[in-house]
């Protein structure tokens, strides 16, 4: 086992230095890692078909559970999530969908109209927007829509994107902390402990929004120079089109509203309708593919099947790490480390969560310290919610700090560089790290005085 673990490491460590140096498209990084892991790890070093099989995971999207279930636990099994990737695969779809009859283009036509073309107030309504929103539909799908609404938007009102997107993606994120159904390791925490909805946004979601107005502040005061750099153009709003302008098929934009809607209801009902977000995701890129008739080709033509392959291959990789008890061995340190001092065990869940989260899947990783932390809770005089709450930020907010971190990011940055804004790790770490960091000390602080 010792050598399918360095194996595992050396792997995910060659994989993730190649991705930072960017000289090779990451997709063709992870899949090559992928195959690498398949081989050399389960292969050569566990010589493991069973292994394999578990991280490739094909079996269960052949089960009812993968499609319809009454909670979400199916859905966070090891090896490749299908149900992540069908789910983005779905929402893809649908965002084409939509792009085509000129949706987009409309709404960031309203949206600036609304505010009278000012590009700070677009700043901070997009932020809370994409704040509220990832609290009852899955970040990935927010970040979708209002990437490729601001890219639009930017090439409206000329400025520059990426602040406005960065700023996005991790206001999703930090939505996604603040309910049950925002973020997967959320769900996952509240189906093993029966957590429910109120559970979370009453404590949890307490803190994101403390967060929320602290972030606001910082990233206005990192990007406001940045965003204000043309403010000296002036723009003819007179001259400007109107929104009904912006809509190229009536029929198709209002259908893609009324698939758009559907998703929405299917999301934030999913928990208690049993539909999983594989299904969802199904559904609505078939029944968008369904009314697009002849564009039907020009959609699927658009879907960005760059990302799914990142997607696929990180998922081995990081599967090579829990076959081989990597995570298991880095839950296990925190119990040994904090030695039954509750400030030390509580730093050590947000801190070590989040430190893992940036680099690894956070679905997982959540998944590995459940167990870990209700014994945690039963040898020590600490709640289990306490520690509930503490992982939940911990996973949810540390994804933020890398472009991998969490599914939000790599879409977010993908739909930027697809828009011909790429966006860098240099760039990505040295807006959202810091922002990162300040979320978790309040989180930290906010815990040792409420619940200690």
């Amino acid at each position: 086992m010792l050598a399918a673990q360095i194996t595992a490491i050396v792997i995910f460590v060659a994989m993730f230095l190649m991705i930072i140096s960017e000289k090779i498209e990451r997709h063709w990084v992870t899949l090559g890692g992928a195959l690498m892991t398949m081989i050399c790890v389960f292969g050569l070093a566990m010589r493991s078909k069973e292994a394999l099989l578990e991280v490739l995971n094909i079996r269960s999207v052949f089960t009812k559970e993968f499609w319809y279930a009454a909670g979400e636990a199916s859905e966070s099994t090891s090896g490749i999530n299908w149900a992540t990737i069908l789910f983005i695969a779905g929402m893809m779809v649908m965002v084409e969908g939509m792009a085509r009859t000129g949706f987009f283009r409309w709404l960031c036509m309203c949206i600036a109209k609304a505010v009278r073309y000012k590009t700070i107030p677009i700043f901070i309504t997009f932020m809370v927007m994409s704040f509220v929103l990832s609290m009852f539909i899955d970040s990935i799908t927010v970040i979708l829509f209002l990437a490729a609404v601001t890219v639009e938007l930017a090439q409206l009102l000329k400025f520059n994107p990426i602040p406005m997107i960065l700023s996005e993606i991790f206001c999703a994120n930090l939505g996604g902390s603040a309910t049950m159904c925002g973020d997967p390791p959320n769900i996952i925490i509240g189906t093993a402990f029966h957590y429910s909805f109120v559970d979370f946004l009453t404590n949890t979601g307490l803190i994101a929004i403390l967060s929320l107005v602290v972030i606001i502040i910082y990233f206005y005061l990192i990007f406001r120079k940045e965003l204000t750099a043309n403010a000296q153009t002036a723009i003819d709003t007179s001259a400007l089109p109107k929104p009904a302008s912006a809509i190229v098929d009536k029929k198709g934009f209002a259908v893609s509203c009324v698939i758009f809607l559907c998703a929405v209801v299917l999301l934030v009902t999913h928990a208690m309708t049993g539909l999983t977000v594989a299904f969802i995701g199904v559904f609505i890129a078939l029944v968008t593919l369904l009314t697009s008739g002849r564009h039907c080709a020009e959609v699927l033509r658009k879907v960005d099947y760059k990302t799914l392959l990142f997607f696929i291959g990180l998922f081995v990789v990081v599967g090579g790490l829990e076959e081989t008890k990597i995570l298991e061995l880095i839950a296990k340190f925190i119990e040994v480390i904090s030695n039954g001092n509750v400030y030390i065990m509580i730093a050590i869940i947000i801190w070590v969560s989040a430190i893992a989260s940036a680099f690894i899947d956070n679905i997982p990783f959540a998944a590995t310290m459940v167990p870990v932390i209700k014994t945690l809770s039963a040898a020590g005089s600490v709640p289990l919610t306490t520690l509930a709450w503490a992982l939940a930020m911990g996973t949810d907010v540390g994804g933020s700090a890398t472009p991998i971190g969490a599914s939000a990011n790599v879409v977010g940055t993908s739909v930027a560089a697809k828009s011909g804004y790429p966006v860098g790790w240099g760039r990505y770490c040295k807006a959202c790290a810091p922002a990162t960091i300040l979320v978790l000390a309040i989180s930290t602080i906010y815990i040792f005085v409420i619940y200690l």
